[in-house]
């Protein structure tokens, strides 16, 4: 006779179940990656419980060796699932008492709720893995850091509206993204802090009636407090939510920085070239090579978007506390995660394994750039900025008629437009000075990128 399978919820329950509803129910497939979390939630409340007397020392013990060899079992890929096992918390207490026998291991669950224990088991996953996230975030800054400082002499166009507006140095561009990536670095860190809060021992949603003592518990699993509603423990979800909305501002960061890299590493303007590593070819035209490592990080932006848009509307409509709803959560916060932490690991080796050409770079720069800077330098002679922005822009349209460059243009030509040019004017076309220039705080002189390479390098160990 096949062994029926054990639930943790039958009782009442007379009529045999629907195999497609079993199939639909089940979450091991998904939820087994928290079995850690699951064990050492169990040990604690398990330990929490012989204070209250449900359970002996010696029930304890016998309770915590078996735990223990379920997580070796987990470890080392031999723990078995049977049918029923319909998530990680029904599996791992389904072999406890295959191990320790049922009468010890039935008291484990006493006044607690797989709402509350799902709860607890994905804050401290997303906890764990929150760290790991926040290194490989560090990890690219430290990158980015390390080729602003090396490539600080390269000197490329910067583009508004995609068109070329003015000289700035290669690491001002670097660091433009390092200064949004250490803003979702601050996030990070503080969505953390959301996370790590307690929900076990609130029950399925009113509390626990044995007088467990919540705050033990949480010191033992390394939660930094306790979320003081049971209701609210075992129905939110917005620590999952929050997470995913942050995972989807550093997507969109980097969807963006692979953009402006893979328009840099096309044929057209030859700035950058990715590692054999990080490209594929095509399978037709033998002379392709493709920036598939960036092109992924920017499709892979909209995926973790999507499953925080798909979350918030699976979650928006339910009433207060627990319903089964919130299960569609793992799974959006598992991809998410695993999602993240390939996507910032690829783009840290992509930019660190880059050549980057910088004569292609100073080959794009124009003497219109430095239209500003004409204004600018009559500026300093006392005139006006509205009327200086005109008289450049005269300017720029006489060496477009001329068919020259600004800088090919004789003294003469600039004060046959305006007399206040000087027969210094000649030296504005110079895309060093220009740089040099921008020496304000934020701007992209030597001295300033430095300054930001030093306030970017405080962030990292904070």
């Amino acid at each position: 006779m096949a062994q029926q399978p054990i639930r943790l919820w039958g009782g009442r329950f007379t009529g045999a179940s629907d195999p497609l509803m079993d199939q639909y129910n089940e979450s091991l497939s998904v939820d087994r990656v928290m079995y850690s979390q699951d064990i050492k939630g169990s040990i604690a409340y398990a330990r929490a419980n012989v204070k209250t007397g449900i359970l002996t020392q010696e029930e304890f013990d016998t309770i915590e060796k078996g735990l223990g060899e379920i997580m070796k079992e987990w470890e080392e890929g031999k723990f078995v699932s049977r049918p029923g096992d319909e998530d990680i918390h029904t599996a791992n207490e389904r072999r406890l008492g295959e191990i320790i026998g049922t009468h010890i291991a039935g008291k484990l669950h006493t006044g607690r709720s797989r709402n509350d224990q799902v709860a607890t088991d994905m804050r401290m996953w997303l906890r764990d893995e929150l760290n790991i996230i926040e290194e490989y975030l560090v990890d690219l800054l430290k990158v980015i850091a390390q080729r602003a400082e090396q490539d600080i002499d390269y000197i490329m166009p910067a583009y508004t509206h995609l068109q070329r507006a003015q000289p700035i140095r290669w690491s001002q561009w670097l660091l433009s993204y390092a200064v949004a990536f250490q803003l979702d670095l601050e996030r990070l860190r503080f969505t953390k802090k959301t996370v790590n809060k307690s929900p076990l021992g609130c029950g399925a949603v009113a509390g626990n009636a044995f007088g467990i003592d919540r705050v033990a518990m949480a010191k033992e699993l390394g939660f930094e407090g306790l979320i003081m509603n049971s209701m609210s423990a075992v129905g939110d979800r917005d620590f999952v939510v929050e997470v995913l909305q942050c995972a989807a501002t550093i997507g969109s960061h980097l969807s963006r920085w692979s953009e402006d890299l893979i328009i840099y590493s096309s044929l057209e303007f030859g700035y950058v070239k990715l590692a054999d590593a990080y490209t594929t070819g095509s399978s037709l035209m033998p002379q392709k090579k493709n920036s598939d490592s960036l092109e992924l990080l920017r499709g892979k932006s909209g995926r973790i978007f999507g499953a925080m848009a798909g979350l918030m509307m699976s979650i928006k409509g339910i009433p207060s506390t627990y319903n089964k709803d919130l299960q569609e959560s793992v799974q959006p916060m598992l991809d998410t995660v695993k999602t993240l932490k390939d996507s910032l690991q690829i783009a840290a080796r992509s930019l660190a394994t880059a050549t980057v050409y910088p004569e292609k770079m100073r080959a794009a720069l124009s003497p219109d750039m430095l239209a500003t800077d004409l204004a600018e330098y009559l500026v300093r002679k006392g005139v006006p900025f509205r009327e200086t922005h005109h008289l450049a822009g005269r300017m720029v349209a006489l060496a477009e008629n001329e068919k020259k460059g600004m800088d090919e243009l004789t003294v003469e030509q600039f004060q046959s437009v305006d007399k206040r040019f000087g027969a210094d004017v000649l030296s504005v076309f110079d895309y060093e000075r220009s740089v040099e220039m921008k020496a304000t705080t934020g701007g992209t002189s030597r001295s300033a990128v430095l300054e930001q390479l030093q306030a970017l390098k405080k962030s990292f160990d904070q």
